[in-house]
């Protein structure tokens, strides 16, 4: 599997700096705003072409800010949030594969994430 699109984001948001509530009301907390924001305008930089509704693997090396302990699987809610409006496919349930790992430590941290399409074969009976 080849990826076909290729992003370096930001460091995501965790889903617990991601949402904010208010009541029985949920919504995107200024942090997740913010993250989405810049994803958008790297992906529109990149010139990406979307996926549509295609079924799609992705893969994503969450590289840490600092050498603290953090829960991996939190950083990924954000990452596939904010692709998906950035219209790089139209829904994230359209994921047959997805992988993530830790990287080295960066300064201010950051998210590389590899995208591509998954061939489903036929079911010929």
């Amino acid at each position: 599997m080849t990826p076909t699109l290729r992003f370096e984001l930001p460091y995501p948001p965790s889903v617990n700096n991601y949402w904010h509530a208010s009541g029985k009301r949920r919504y995107i907390s200024p942090a997740g705003k913010k993250f989405t924001e810049e994803v958008d305008v790297i992906v529109k930089q990149s010139g990406y072409k979307s996926f549509g509704d295609k079924s799609l693997g992705i893969s994503v090396m969450i590289h840490p800010r600092s050498k603290r302990k953090f829960d991996l699987d939190n950083t990924l809610k954000a990452i596939l949030d904010a692709l998906m409006k950035a219209n790089v496919y139209d829904d994230d349930s359209q994921f047959e594969y997805i992988e993530i790992a830790r990287g080295e430590h960066r300064d201010g941290g950051a998210a590389v994430v590899h995208i591509y399409e998954i061939e489903k074969e036929e079911d010929n009976g």
